[in-house]
């Protein structure tokens, strides 16, 4: 059975009938919301091409991208074609570049910064939680801090299918999260640091749900991306600030001196940080977290928003919010003369003519 879709990228050929349901959708409309997302994002059909989807199985959006990049890509599970781009009519069976995946290889996503093997998988009623997990998993960025990467994926796994089954848009999740990070700066300065860090914890928890959302049901949108990146961009130094001055009310207000050095630290130095992974990125195509693997090692503490709210939690469990945000200051002055380094490193290796590439590359097959 084929059905033709005419979609904003160009036409689409689908193969096959599958009344299995993932994400609260059904297979082929998750194929028409990758052929749709991809055109918005700028990618286009070759003249005279179309995609092909196979509906009996759910893959990785990966592969769509790929196939994108170079016409007459064809991704194969053996004698099954997967998706790709090939000339409108053709045999799947004759296209130019046939890849076949059950071989087991592993493929870079430069989007997510990680080396993974692309899931493939026979969508059923008896796998579609297992695939839902997977697909949820394989949006998961491989470089990030420790709290994402390891405390809360299972928590944001259930309220990601949570939100889904209830037809949540994504941007609904990231107001929610907005709303709670505005109380959480709220109470920092009102010097209720328990209360405020349940908040901030709930927000930490939806800035992941509301992506992995955005991703798994391919529904991202360039305002919730300004949503999303612009409060992640800015409220951290606000936090840290009013967490400063709710200190008065616990009677541990900080000196002026101290007050200024530390603002000046965790500020400064934050936005310092910031922008020499901006300039290592625009001067080497790439995130310096992905330069080399002890850059993607110190990701996972690096003074950002989640290692930091670690370092006043374990403060507020011994009653001194205060030293807590004295250590986030110094850890944040250390994460930035690590940065530096590297970025001056980075250059070196430049000026003697070696190349700069990701150790993630280096390793793929």
């Amino acid at each position: 059975m084929t059905q033709l879709l005419s979609t904003t990228i160009g036409p689409v050929r689908l193969i096959g009938h599958n009344d299995t349901p993932i994400w609260g959708m059904s297979i082929a409309e998750r194929c028409r919301r990758m052929a749709d997302n991809s055109a918005k994002n700028g990618s286009a059909l070759a003249p005279g091409h179309e995609l092909i989807f196979n509906l009996t199985y759910a893959f990785d959006p990966l592969l769509l991208r790929l196939v994108l990049e170079t016409p007459g890509t064809i991704f194969m599970w053996g004698d099954a074609p997967i998706v790709g781009q090939i000339p409108v009519d053709s045999d799947p069976a004759q296209a130019p570049f046939i890849i076949d995946l059950s071989d087991g290889r592993t493929l870079y996503n430069r989007q997510l910064r990680k080396l993974e093997q692309p899931f493939v998988r026979e969508l059923t009623p008896s796998t579609r939680r297992e695939i839902e997990r997977r697909s949820y998993f394989g949006a998961y960025k491989g470089v990030t801090d420790l709290l994402t990467k390891y405390l809360w994926p299972e928590l944001a796994l259930i309220l990601t299918r949570i939100a889904a089954q209830l037809k949540m848009t994504p941007n609904m999740v990231s107001v929610i999260g907005v709303t709670l990070c505005l109380i959480a700066t709220f109470l920092f300065a009102k010097g209720m640091f328990w209360t405020g860090f349940l908040c901030g914890f709930i927000f930490m928890v939806l800035d992941t749900v509301d992506g992995k959302l955005a991703r798994c049901t391919i529904t991202s949108s360039k305002w919730g991306n300004v949503i999303d990146h612009g409060v992640d961009l800015v409220h951290p130094p606000f936090w840290w600030y009013f967490w400063g001055t709710g200190l008065i009310t616990w009677g541990m207000g900080l000196s002026g001196g101290t007050f200024t050095f530390i603002m000046t630290a965790v500020i400064v130095g934050y936005v310092l940080q910031r922008l020499i992974e901006g300039m290592f990125l625009k001067d080497f195509k790439m995130d310096i977290h992905v330069w080399q693997k002890f850059d993607s090692q110190f990701r996972l503490i690096t003074a950002r928003r989640n290692p930091n709210m670690v370092i006043l939690f374990v403060a507020l469990l011994f009653g001194r919010p205060d030293i807590g945000l004295i250590a986030l200051a110094w850890w944040t002055i250390i994460s930035l003369v690590v940065h530096a380094v590297r970025l001056a490193q980075a250059y070196a290796v430049k000026r003697s003519g070696q190349p700069i590439t990701s150790w993630m590359e280096v390793a793929a097959p």
